[in-house]
């Protein structure tokens, strides 16, 4: 074989390996700031409601405070904060079954995601309720709509990933969570 010929193989191959790491890479952030319902972990300003089947006195509706913990008949005080609704499920469930209940029929759901906070070059910043689906342009639609010094592309969101708080830079198009916080930025023109 031929140098070049050798050579053209080996740059196809790490060509090959370059796209193959990208996609890994960017498919694995992506997941990362998706938002996956299943995942979703309770924070203070969400409204759960819990229910068991056939026990209307064990049905809760309520916020979540700062503390995160709410007081639950025949079970006391849970710290829901950081569990998902599945996680407050199985908890419920074992601390029903045996003593309470033969088998408890436990359903917690969110009903009110916390807020999403904007602000920065926007007509009226503030907090607003979150709804799935949610891009940083609708965010600015319920929040009045952009100034005109507005840049849809230097926008700032803090954002809690995995228990810690990240600063993430991103555009107009991006996917709001609920508890995020968004600063819009000004154009440099």
């Amino acid at each position: 074989m031929s140098l070049s010929k050798h050579l053209w193989h080996r740059y196809a191959r790490t060509q090959w390996l370059v796209l193959l790491l990208c996609a890994v890479f960017s498919s694995a952030s992506y997941a990362e700031t998706e938002f996956n319902i299943a995942q979703y972990t309770l924070g203070s300003g969400d409204i759960i409601q819990i229910k068991v089947f056939g026990q209307t006195d064990l049905t809760l509706k309520t916020r979540l405070s700062n503390d995160g913990v709410i007081n639950y008949p025949l079970l006391g005080v849970i710290n829901v904060l950081g569990m998902t609704a599945k996680e407050l499920e199985t908890h419920i469930y074992q601390g029903l079954l045996g003593d309470y209940l033969v088998t408890p029929s436990v359903a917690v759901s969110i009903e009110e995601y916390r807020p999403f906070f904007i602000d920065g070059e926007i007509n009226r910043p503030g907090g607003y309720p979150y709804q799935p689906g949610l891009t940083i342009d609708k965010a600015a639609a319920l929040a009045g709509g952009y100034t005109q010094r507005a840049s849809k592309t230097l926008i700032v969101v803090i954002r809690e990933i995995n228990g810690e708080t990240q600063r993430l830079d991103v555009d107009a198009a991006h996917e709001v969570f609920p508890g995020d916080s968004i600063k819009i930025n000004k154009t440099f023109f």
